[in-house]
């Protein structure tokens, strides 16, 4: 078609396509640029007032005689991410933590940890196909599940307070189920047959066992019988002499008085 335009017809077509109005190109299916409005995603960091000093800066008494400027560059109005989370996680360490001095307890750990996953969910929410940062969230929820785990186990109460003070949601975990095969019956059927088997070998061990030492009780009663018995011969056998030394002593006291008797004075 163009060439049976020519040059100046293609240029005149061009101008006349350029003067289309927009509704015209729309109805012609021409391209037009995509706009897209970007997802308003709610931070845990908004409820930051921007007025508020960073964390170094916060305590120094300095600071209340500072001019505007440097206080409004001091604070989370000009601040990174990074400070802001700072400022985040001490909060929540202060809702659940037991006394000022405590940093280290598995209340503010499971803290520290809830600050950083919300602060991965919303990275992903915006970057969704960032894999190392998705492993990362969800090596931290796994650590803030067996910490909460461990303080439902051991101080229940506690544990109720952390999850209410962190607005955490704690689900139990599903219990243990396996899908029923053959093989595993099969398998299960031989392991409880082994197991009843070994159960009858140990309860005839346990019954010679028992024999053994119930011989051995009635073998240690027989010698302490004979043991005693013997005892009780020596000691009759020791009256016996100790009369027989007695009668001895009398006779010859008895002999001894009459010749005494007889003799002059």
């Amino acid at each position: 078609m163009l060439a049976l335009l020519g040059r100046g017809g293609a240029a005149a077509l061009g101008r006349a396509r350029a003067a289309c109005s927009p509704a015209l190109q729309a109805a012609r299916g021409y391209a037009r640029p995509v706009t897209r409005r970007r997802k308003d995603i709610p931070s845990q960091l908004d409820d930051l007032p921007p007025t508020m000093l960073k964390k170094d800066y916060a305590n120094l008494p300095v600071m209340n005689s500072v001019d505007d400027v440097v206080r409004r560059l001091l604070s989370l109005e000009m601040a990174s991410q990074k400070e802001k989370m700072k400022i985040k996680t001490q909060q929540l360490v202060e809702k659940v933590r037991r006394s000022p001095s405590d940093n280290g307890s598995f209340e503010v750990q499971v803290a520290v940890l809830t600050a950083r996953i919300r602060m991965f969910e919303e990275h992903l929410q915006r970057h969704p196909k960032d894999k190392n940062n998705k492993r990362r969230m969800l090596m931290d929820v796994d650590k803030r599940k067996k910490l909460l785990g461990y303080l439902r186990r051991v101080r229940y109460d506690t544990f109720e307070n952390t999850c209410k003070q962190l607005d955490i949601q704690y689900s139990l975990p599903p219990p243990y189920t396996r899908r029923v095969t053959k093989r595993w019956l099969v398998k299960k059927a031989f392991c409880i047959k082994v197991y009843q088997e070994a159960q009858k070998l140990k309860a005839a061990e346990r019954l010679k066992q028992r024999e053994r030492q119930a011989r051995a009780r009635a073998a240690r009663g027989q010698q302490g019988q004979e043991k005693l018995a013997q005892e009780k011969l020596a000691q009759e056998k020791q009256a016996q002499e100790g009369q027989g030394q007695e009668g001895q002593g009398q006779e010859k006291l008895a002999q001894e008085k009459p010749a005494q008797e007889g003799t002059p004075v």
